[in-house]
C-alpha cells in the first residue's frame, strides 16, 4: 500500500487517509474518493491530500477483516456467535446467549503475530458473558494489508473463539444458618441473580440449622441441576460442617479453597450427578468473587477440576470490597 500527500489530481480512486471538512460537512477517513468527492475539496481551497493507494496483492481492510473473521469463526451458529458486517477494518463478535468465552489462546497469538497491522482483541479466556457482550473485535489497523498476510492468518487460527452456552437449565441453593446470624435475604438474592445470569432457574432453596445432619439431608432431596451450599459460618477447613456433609450424603470433595481473593473458601465436588459448589462468604454480594469464575463454567459444561481451579490464581487478585478492613496485610496472618 502506498501512502502518502498527493495533488487532488492525482487523488481519484484513492483512499482518504484523514478526515477533511469540506464547507458545513465532513469527508471522513477511509471513503474511496470520488469525482465529487474531488471537486469538494477543490472548492474547500485544498490543492493536495494525504491518501492511501492499494498495490496490486492488497487486500482492502473490510474485505481482510470479513475473510479474518470468517476463519476464527467459520459456524457463528455453532458457535453461539453473532458476526457484525466489516466496517472502517474492523468485525466484532457477539455473544448469543449468557455462556462463557472459550478461546484457543495459542492460535491467537499465532494470528496476532502475523503482522501488526492484523489483530484480534478477545475477553479472558473462560470470561462470562451476557447477550449481545463482545468477545471479541477483529481491526485491520491499515486501509489495506499484502492478501498473503491475510491467508498467513487465516491458516493460523482457524475455528478458535467460541461461546459455551449453559448445559445446566437449573440450580438448588442450601443456606445453613446459625443462632444470632445475619438475614439470608441479600445473599440469597444476589445468588439468584447469578444463576439467572446464566439462563437457568434457581429451582429450590432450603434454609437448615447449621449443622451436619441437616444439611446432610438437605443435599439428598434439593433439586437442581447444579447444587450450591453457603453456610451461615465460613467453612475453614475440609473436614468442616459443610464439606463433610456432601461426604456423609455420598459425594465427594474435589477442592477446597481457591487462589481468587475474594472468594479462598470455595469448594467443589459433587454429589452422585451433580456438581456441588461450597460458595464464600462473598458470594452474599453481588460483587464479582471466585464464585462467579466457577459457577460460570460449571453452568456451561466446561470442566473444572482442582488443577483449573488452582490455575485460576494468576489474575485471581479482585477488587477489595468494602466490608473488608484496609490493608488486608495488618489483619490477617
Amino acid at each position: 500500500m502506498k501512502f502518502g500527500s498527493v495533488p487532488l489530481s492525482d487523488a481519484y480512486g484513492a483512499i482518504l487517509a484523514h478526515s477533511v471538512k469540506v464547507g458545513d460537512r465532513k469527508l471522513r477517513k477511509g471513503v474511496t474518493l470520488s469525482p465529487g468527492h474531488i471537486a469538494d475539496l477543490q472548492q474547500a481551497g485544498l490543492a493536495e491530500v494525504t491518501v492511501a493507494r492499494m498495490e496490486p496483492g492488497d487486500c482492502h481492510e473490510d474485505e481482510a477483516a470479513a475473510m479474518l473473521a470468517a476463519a476464527l469463526v467459520p459456524n457463528p451458529v455453532g458457535a453461539n456467535l453473532r458476526v457484525t458486517e466489516a466496517f472502517t477494518g474492523r468485525v466484532n463478535l457477539l455473544a448469543d446467549g449468557p455462556g462463557v468465552a472459550v478461546l484457543d489462546t495459542d492460535a491467537l497469538q499465532r494470528f496476532n503475530q502475523v503482522n501488526p497491522m492484523i489483530t484480534v482483541a478477545t475477553v479472558p479466556q473462560y470470561q462470562q458473558m451476557t447477550t449481545g457482550g463482545m468477545v471479541a473485535t477483529i481491526k485491520v489497523i491499515s486501509y489495506a494489508v499484502p492478501e498473503s498476510d491475510v491467508q498467513s492468518a487465516v491458516q493460523q487460527a482457524q475455528d478458535t473463539i467460541r461461546l459455551e452456552t449453559p448445559k445446566h437449565k437449573s440450580a438448588g441453593l442450601i443456606v445453613t444458618e446459625i443462632a444470632g446470624g445475619p438475614s439470608n435475604e441479600k445473599g440469597i438474592a444476589a445468588i439468584r441473580g447469578r444463576v439467572e445470569a446464566l439462563g437457568m432457574d434457581l429451582s429450590d432453596v432450603q434454609v437448615v440449622p447449621h449443622r451436619m445432619g441437616d444439611l446432610a439431608a438437605s443435599l439428598s432431596c434439593i433439586r437442581g441441576e447444579i447444587v450450591m451450599i453457603l453456610t451461615g459460618s465460613a467453612t475453614s477447613d475440609e473436614n468442616d460442617v459443610a464439606p463433610a456433609s456432601v461426604r456423609a450424603a455420598g459425594g465427594a470433595i474435589d477442592r477446597f479453597g481457591m487462589p481468587v481473593d475474594p472468594g479462598n473458601l470455595l469448594f467443589l465436588g459433587f454429589l452422585r450427578d451433580r456438581p456441588v459448589i461450597g460458595l464464600p462468604g462473598c458470594a452474599r454480594s453481588p460483587a464479582l468473587n471466585g464464585a462467579d469464575w466457577v459457577l460460570s463454567r460449571v453452568a456451561c459444561g466446561v470442566e473444572t477440576t482442582g488443577a483449573d481451579i488452582a490455575a485460576m490464581g494468576v489474575g485471581g487478585l479482585l477488587k477489595e470490597i468494602p466490608t473488608r478492613p484496609q490493608p488486608r496485610a495488618a489483619r490477617e496472618k
